[in-house]
């Protein structure tokens, strides 16, 4: 159509694409300076320009001018991942010039993304690579974190955004820069962690209160209906995620933290199949949240579920915050979490030097000060020779007398040859020394040594302190399937007729998958396989209504 050069970000489509596109937008015609949809609207919508220009605009900051992010012109389309994640507005859309638009709302766009694999190809690219484009510009400041380093709070608020992938930037209050933000926003030190926007500044920020502001949180449409609730966000959920919606059931996923579970703890997953050079475990869960809401999956966190009910052909998910969800089915797949060590003092360092995560968040954190990871198996490794790479020193504190006991070899290979790891076997921390944050451990037979990240990998429980009524193995793992007895089963399995289905709980329409499941692996790939496997056994349930 023109002589543009292509990319992901700025495809350049044929004229049949484009007549094909086109027929999905609404036309409108707009003078010079009129806006499309402003930074806060709950919905962005596609636009198409078939003639003149439309800028994304950063509004302005509380000390910056607003920027022009993207410009577009004929025969381009706008638009990043809000159109899928369904976020409200960021940034600002106006036309620069007298244009002719169309606009594609959210109905039309489902539409678009589940009728037309090529365009949906093209476009779904598009809005991956803007969306990475927008996290490394100036569109970054569309959100801004003011906080300390050694905060809990504020770590929960970067986890979350960098999760969800969400443009943004974080400002240390004791940088020029953060101290310039608080300064502009009348922000105390009680006020810690701040958020700041376009549309407003969240003081004592929380996820929840940044996912309520962003749009990000669960709120039940007017007569919706879902076949599927997941719960957790991890590979499991995120599998049964992708093949729930993929084969057409109205699916949601809810997490209670953000999408991406104990696997994006993982700085660097090197034995899933096809990945050679390996993926951080937060680039493949973020790509899995991708892919589940390209089929149509709504991903929504954190929200909490209080409650899971199993009645007649159907189930019943409660949040904390009351609300009743109604479906077909329910995938419990919360994984499990790591556990602490019983250490005096261990509560206060959590987030402020004690960590159960090796990201680069937690590693710039620590800088190149000496470090611990305490834990014998793959993810501590992995995580020991990340925070070497990175220029600590760490310090590999492993209970047992074997490196190799519970590790892969070709891990406990690098360790050894690595000069920046010291392994201390039949070794535990005894004890921990710090301020307001981490900064001295105690080993065994050892005096204190300097310390500023602990990073605790030693074994998981199950997250299942919430579910009443559905049976466990006795570490609280759900038994499933083959692995339940008489006993478990009441009279709702006498009135169905049958035996629970592969990955069905002792309640009929609920299953389990992944971590959460008594006998699983404990493996990102048995994860997925068993979050896939679990939606066949779903769509068997479903067929009995």
């Amino acid at each position: 159509m023109d002589n543009r050069p292509a990319s992901e970000a700025r495809p350049v489509l044929t004229g049949e694409q484009w007549a094909r596109l086109r027929a999905y937008g609404t036309p409108s015609q707009l003078p010079a300076g009129a806006w499309i949809f402003q930074a806060g609207d709950e919905v962005s919508d596609m636009i198409l320009v078939e003639s003149g220009r439309v800028d994304i605009v950063r509004p302005s900051t509380s000390d910056d001018d607003e920027v022009t992010v993207a410009s577009y012109g004929a025969c381009e389309f706008s638009g990043e991942l809000n159109l899928l994640t369904r976020q409200s507005a960021y940034l600002s859309a106006c036309a620069a010039e007298a244009s002719e638009i169309r606009r594609i709302g959210p109905e039309a766009f489902r539409t678009l993304m589940d009728s037309d694999p090529e365009l949906s190809d093209i476009v779904l690219r598009a809005l991956i690579a803007r969306r990475r484009d927008l996290r490394d510009g100036q569109a970054a400041r569309s959100l801004e974190i003011v906080g300390t380093e050694a905060s809990a709070a504020a770590l929960a608020l970067r986890t979350y955004a960098a999760r969800l992938q969400l443009p943004h930037t974080w400002n240390e209050i004791g940088s020029p820069a953060g101290a310039a933000l608080a300064r502009a926003v009348s922000a105390t030190a009680g006020d810690l962690p701040v958020v700041i926007t376009s549309g407003a500044v969240l003081r004592r920020a929380t996820t929840s209160l940044l996912a309520g502001h962003l749009g990000l949180s669960y709120t039940p449409a007017p007569g919706e209906q879902v076949d599927l609730v997941v719960i957790g966000a991890g590979p499991a959920g995120l599998a049964a995620g992708v093949y729930g919606a993929s084969e057409g059931l109205r699916t949601l996923v809810l997490d209670s933290v953000a999408a991406g579970g104990q696997a994006a703890a993982s700085s660097r997953i090197e034995n899933y199949l096809g990945f050679t050079s390996g993926i951080s475990g937060t680039e493949l869960t973020a790509a899995a949240a991708v892919q589940a809401q390209k089929f149509g999956a709504r991903i929504a966190s954190p929200c909490e579920v209080a409650e899971l009910h199993s009645e007649p052909h159907r189930v019943r998910v409660v949040l904390s915050d009351g609300t009743t969800i109604g479906a077909g089915a329910a995938v419990i797949a919360t994984g499990a979490r790591y556990r602490a060590l019983p250490l005096e003092r261990w509560a206060e360092f959590e987030g402020a030097g004690i960590y159960y995560a090796a990201t680069e968040i937690e590693a710039r954190a620590c800088g190149a000060k000496p470090v611990a990871v305490v834990g014998g198996a793959n993810s501590a490794g992995q995580a020991a020779l990340y925070l070497a790479a990175r220029g600590s020193q760490v310090t590999l504190v492993v209970r047992g007398a074997d490196l190799r006991a519970g590790m892969s070899s070709y891990l406990a290979d690098r360790i050894d040859a690595d000069p920046h790891i010291t392994v201390r076997t039949g070794t535990h921390v005894t004890a921990l020394h710090g301020n307001t944050s981490l900064e001295q451990i105690t080993l065994t037979g050892s005096p204190a040594q300097e310390c500023v990240g602990l990073f605790c990998f030693i074994g998981a429980t199950p997250a299942t302190a919430w579910l009443d009524g559905i049976a466990g193995d006795e570490h609280g793992f759900l038994r499933t399937d083959a692995q339940l007895d008489n006993g478990d089963l009441g009279e709702q399995w006498t009135e169905l007729g049958r035996r629970p289905l592969p990955f069905e709980t002792s309640r009929p329409r609920i299953f389990a998958a992944g971590d959460v499941r008594s006998g699983s692996m404990k493996r990102v790939a048995a994860a997925v396989g068993e979050g896939a496997s679990a939606v066949s056994s779903v769509h068997a349930a479903l067929r009995e209504s």
